[in-house]
């Protein structure tokens, strides 16, 4: 196929979405071949294939004239640049959003969805890659994902980032000044990338999607300033009030201290989406009653973090509770429980909320936190521990609290030739030899075959994933845990 062919696939592409017009063919054409190095085009019947085949034709053809280096940085680089050209300017972008939210909040998010797969803003044959399942544990069915949307840098793209010019324009990947960016090799292009403002609780914010969606329409809401993160009283107004505005949607925070906290605590921002996750259908275990609250239902969730769940008819009364109980945690110490408030004025304790509609009603869940660190285990004793590290080393987020695994892509290779070895007895050298002890309690307890060896590491990768949130959960589900919960209940409520 012809370069030609190509480029008319994609300006054809670009009239099916809707993304141009075809009055738009010939200026889309010259603004392609421009972005491509070329100065003439000759027309050609388009080649039918795929977005990715079209990018990868594009692409290929750039790399052997010399225009575009191989790596997936570079590539990313110039397709993300091909697409921009195609991609509806934020006027038009925000005025049909805004025509939609009149009609139904959902229909503008349905629209601005599929708008953002289009533009392959969002990878859609990339997310496509990434591995899954239910796992069903004493906590209910958990979501297992092996995350292998987000390319990994081959050591010439990572030399080439280290050694591009430091920039601190845009301050960070969340900034609004990404939008329509074009990117470096040390920050990633976003011609493509559109965003939509929002007023929540009185203040200018943005909603986005994540161009790695690890579920059903994962969208990300941020400051329009560049402020850092803070869990606090408007913290949780914010979120009530966005679930207001898009009640189809819940939306949480990460916590705002580090190893509890997300991987971006510079900008404050939540997440949220379309997306039913394992902790919302977790019950209640325990019924509280908070003092001054009786109009507000609370609760302890069966679930391995510890999380307490208000729910009620208003968001502000929620979030006044919500406020006292973190103000409590924040200076609560529990010696025996090992909760300590600080060491050395370092604070340990916060909050990570998850806000959703109940019907007419608002619910938030506060889940407990804390980043206290030993030398045992010096990644923080509510974290994976090391016998856990084989599966799950990285810090415990917002996606992982609420019951999705985000785990790295290493483990798709080394789950597969971990049931090849257990099938044939082999020896776990290498990349193996770190799942060696788990893989001996597991010959106790299976009999591997070639037939049953993955469904049973899957099984079992569920498992150690629920205990990666046991560990991060500061009160245990036994006799002592429990009466140390309900310690701290008292204290909220005056009564310690």
């Amino acid at each position: 196929m012809s370069v030609n062919q190509y480029i008319a696939a994609l300006a054809q592409y670009g009239i099916d979405k809707g993304l141009i017009e075809a009055c738009d063919r010939t200026w889309a054409i010259n603004r392609l071949i421009d972005a491509l190095g070329l100065h003439s085009y000759e027309d050609e019947t388009p080649v039918e294939a795929s977005l990715e085949d079209i990018l990868k034709g594009l692409l290929d053809d750039a790399v052997a004239r010399g225009v575009c280096e191989g790596d997936v940085t570079s590539r990313d680089l110039l397709d993300t640049r091909l697409m921009g050209i195609l991609t509806l300017p934020p006027r038009e972008v925000r005025a049909r959003f805004a025509e939609l939210y009149a009609k139904s909040p959902r229909e503008a998010t349905d629209w601005y969805y599929q708008f953002s797969q289009d533009t392959d803003y969002i990878r859609r044959y990339r997310i496509a890659k990434d591995v899954r399942w239910l796992a069903e544990t004493e906590y209910g069915e958990l979501v297992i994902t092996i995350n292998l949307s987000k390319p990994e840098k081959d050591p010439k793209a990572i030399a080439a980032a280290k050694n591009a010019p430091q920039s601190g324009y845009p301050k960070c990947q969340l900034c609004a000044e990404n939008e329509g960016y074009a990117g470096r090799m040390n920050h990633p292009p976003r011609q493509n990338h559109r965003i939509i403002p929002v007023t929540i609780a009185g203040s200018h914010w943005f909603l986005q999607y994540s161009p790695y969606v690890y579920y059903n329409e994962h969208c990300i809401v941020f400051n329009a300033q560049h402020t850092p993160m803070v869990i606090d009283r408007a913290a949780f107004m914010k979120l009530m009030d966005f679930v207001t505005e898009f009640p189809h949607y819940f939306v949480g925070s990460n916590a705002d201290l580090p190893i509890v906290g997300g991987s971006i605590l510079s900008h404050e921002h939540f997440q949220g989406g379309h997306f039913t996750f394992p902790m919302e259908v977790a019950p209640v275990e325990k019924e509280l009653r908070f003092v001054g609250y009786d109009d507000i239902r609370a609760g302890i969730v069966k679930w391995p973090l510890s999380v307490i769940r208000l729910t009620g008819a208003s968001p502000e009364r929620i979030a006044g509770l919500a406020e006292k109980i973190l103000n409590d945690w924040r200076g609560y110490t529990d010696e025996a429980a090992f909760i300590l408030a600080e060491t050395d004025g370092v604070p340990h304790n916060t909050i990570t909320p998850i806000a959703r509609r109940r019907g007419a009603d608002y619910e938030l869940d506060l889940v407990l936190r804390n980043n206290i660190t030993t030398a045992e285990h010096q990644l923080g004793v509510y974290h994976p521990h090391a016998e856990l590290h084989h599966i799950k080393k990285e810090n415990i987020g917002l996606i992982e609290v609420m019951g999705l695994a985000v785990l790295p892509a290493r483990l798709k290779k080394e789950l597969s030739d971990l049931a090849d070895a257990l099938v044939s007895g082999a020896l776990l050298t290498g990349e193996l030899e770190k799942h060696a002890p788990w893989a001996e309690e597991l010959k106790v307890k299976y009999t591997f075959t070639a037939d049953n060896a993955d469904e049973i590491l899957r099984l079992e990768t569920g498992k150690v994933f629920a205990q990666v949130l046991e560990h991060a959960g500061v009160y245990k589900w036994d006799a002592n845990g429990r009466d140390a919960f309900i310690r701290f209940i008292d204290h909220v409520n005056g009564e310690a």
